[in-house]
């Protein structure tokens, strides 16, 4: 099977199963992973912060970033695609106790003008805007992302207002290695920010939460209640650092193939709408009688398989164990698709 869903599917190569296998570990609740802090030492300097905190998921780093930051009765600052506001089980409200306040950016893109409108004077019967989350890339605004003299506006408003500014940077790598940025740069423009290292970078578990010294020590009490809490986690950590160390610079061969399968989708008769594709998110549209069902339906008979996105929206995701020999496969099968 040719796998598409999304790059959560990859597997550990044999080099990071090597280093899981040859990690020191002890017990990470009481801060006697050697691997463990490593990583988060890693991770730290590389965003220029004081500290990191390693988690099993990217969810998990979000909600504890909201927790930190707000109150019960404040409110969150987004886009309406946000992973935080569409995927994470209504955890702002669950662990919270604070509002969403959502934001119609373009492709999960918001603007400092909209950040600022959004704003909510102090009465008693409103909520208090406290942070503002940005997600980079946007997973549903099909991978778009923002650079860095998009973000600093944002950024420089947050500052001004007094809101907290976190990034839900799950797929941050894919963004760079287009963007060319640096990540110390990114560091600089967010109180806090989540990488995901098992998506693209291909570690089999693992999120790491990164900012100021105090905001980490908070951070890893909330991990603990959340049952976030992990003992030899090193095994999983080593495959974190040899992601980082070594499976940055190939990302950029994923989002190309993404757009190579992208131009072919906009020739086919069976596609209305193509979505703009920055990364290696590929969301497209299906024409009728097709359904996003139906189109998986048959790409499934073909061996080929992934999500649905909308009742004629179908997204794939490229990644790491996605060849070109599966590309080309693909591209076989769409254009044969075309035919009938």
């Amino acid at each position: 099977m040719i796998n598409l869903i999304s790059d959560t599917v990859t597997k550990p190569t044999s080099g990071m199963l090597e280093a899981m296998l040859q990690a020191e570990v002890g017990d990470d609740v009481f801060q006697d992973d050697p691997t463990v802090n490593l990583l988060q030492e890693k991770a730290a300097e590389m965003f220029g912060k004081e500290a990191a905190l390693f988690c099993p998921s990217g969810t998990m780093t979000n909600q504890i970033a909201i927790k930190v930051h707000t109150q019960p009765l404040d409110e969150v600052i987004c886009d309406r695609y946000s992973h935080v506001y569409q995927y994470e089980t209504a955890g702002y409200a669950f662990h919270s106790g604070v509002a969403m306040n959502l934001l119609q950016g373009s492709h999960g893109k918001i603007t400092a003008a909209q950040v600022e409108a959004a704003i909510k004077p102090l009465y008693d019967w409103l909520p208090v805007s406290k942070l503002v989350v940005l997600e980079n890339s946007c997973n549903k605004g099909g991978g778009s992302y923002y650079t860095l003299d998009e973000i600093k506006p944002i950024t420089d408003l947050c500052k001004k207002r007094g809101l907290k500014l976190h990034l839900d940077g799950a797929r941050l790598f894919n963004v760079l290695v287009e963007t060319r940025e640096n990540t110390q740069d990114v560091g600089a423009h967010f109180d806090s920010i989540s990488v995901c290292l098992s998506k693209g970078l291909g570690a089999p578990v693992g999120s790491l939460l990164i900012g100021d010294a105090e905001f980490i020590r908070q951070a890893r009490r909330f991990r603990k209640v959340m049952g976030g809490g992990m003992r030899q986690a090193g095994f999983l950590a080593a495959a974190g650092i040899y992601a980082l160390d070594n499976q940055r610079q190939r990302l950029k061969i994923d989002n190309d193939r993404a757009q190579q399968i992208a131009a072919v989708l906009r020739e086919m008769s069976y596609v209305s709408e193509v979505r703009p594709v920055k990364t290696n998110i590929l969301i497209f549209d299906v024409k009728s009688p097709w359904t996003a069902e139906s189109f998986l339906e048959k790409l499934k008979a073909h061996g080929i398989a992934a999500s649905p996105f909308g009742a004629q929206t179908v997204r794939f995701v490229t990644h790491l164990d996605f060849t070109e020999e599966m590309m080309r496969e693909v591209i076989d099968v769409l254009q044969e698709m075309n035919k009938r």
